[in-house]
């Protein structure tokens, strides 16, 4: 179980979509801002995990043409927002937004979120232990879980605010909002080598 925890600590904690927008959004609009959006994002991943669980991401995945529009989604909404972090210039966050992403894009970016699936697919098909009962495997693992989702997504949105915060030169907002756009383009660059 220990071992679980750790997995999950160290695949949430690393830069994907969900917690770069979230850091964008802190940066962008402030810490409050960001609730909607961590909130759907919650329920998002919730039902992806579910999706996993269940067997349905398997199924979807195994239709090649399905396959092939999912992912076409997903990486054009991650290079959209890697375009919109990037493109903010010297001001870190989101451009040119004039409100921050709410629950609706915290919900929807799980489900073409690469990241997402990866993560579901790698808890929930592996670190068995409890293998006699598997109900309450599963319901133990999405305890453990969210209780390290939820403060891994609060302390990147609190990231992002006081990044937003700093006065930092325009030079490193410019450094940063690139370095943020870049690591969500390499999950982008991940997800593409998958298909091979």
């Amino acid at each position: 179980m220990i071992e679980f925890v750790i997995a999950v600590f160290f695949l949430l904690i690393t830069p994907g979509p969900g917690v770069l927008t979230t850091a964008g959004i802190g940066a962008a609009f402030g810490f409050r801002a960001g609730f909607a959006f961590v909130a759907g994002l919650c329920l998002g991943g919730f039902i992806t995990m579910m999706m996993v669980i269940a067997g349905l991401g398997a199924v979807v995945l195994a239709v090649p043409s399905l396959r092939v529009v999912l992912l076409i989604a997903s990486v054009g909404y991650l290079i959209y927002l890697a375009f919109r972090i990037a493109s903010a210039g010297t001001k870190i966050g989101f451009s040119p937004a004039k409100s921050p992403l709410g629950f609706t894009n915290g919900l929807l970016l799980q489900f073409i979120n690469p990241k997402a699936y990866v993560v579901a697919t790698t808890l929930f098909s592996g670190f068995a232990f409890m293998p006699s009962a598997p109900a309450w495997e599963i319901t133990t693992k999405l305890l453990l879980f969210n209780a390290v989702w939820l403060p891994v997504h609060f302390i990147w949105l609190g990231f992002g605010t006081t990044l937003g915060a700093l006065n930092l030169s325009n030079g490193v907002q410019r450094v940063i909002n690139m370095a943020m756009a870049a690591s969500m383009l390499i999950v982008v660059g991940v997800a593409l080598l998958s298909l091979r």
